[in-house]
């Protein structure tokens, strides 16, 4: 089963010139950087995609929802 996540992030250019992305949620966050917006992003990907395999889907973002 596949489920779609959506997760609030920060974009923002380091002084150094390298880009950083962050998400925070309840169960903790995660940090991506990288050359380019694209590549802060994709590391952020995987940092996020390791946090929810080692701590599960934070509730805030979990819906159950009975469907008839």
């Amino acid at each position: 089963m596949k489920r779609m996540i959506q997760i609030p992030y920060e974009l923002e250019q380091e002084e150094d010139g390298t880009w950083g992305a962050h998400a925070v949620f309840p169960k903790g966050g995660a940090h991506g950087v990288g050359d380019t917006p694209e590549a802060a992003v994709a590391d952020l990907h995987e940092a996020v995609t390791l946090v929810i395999e080692e701590l599960g889907v934070p509730s805030v973002l979990t819906i159950v929802q009975d469907v008839a």
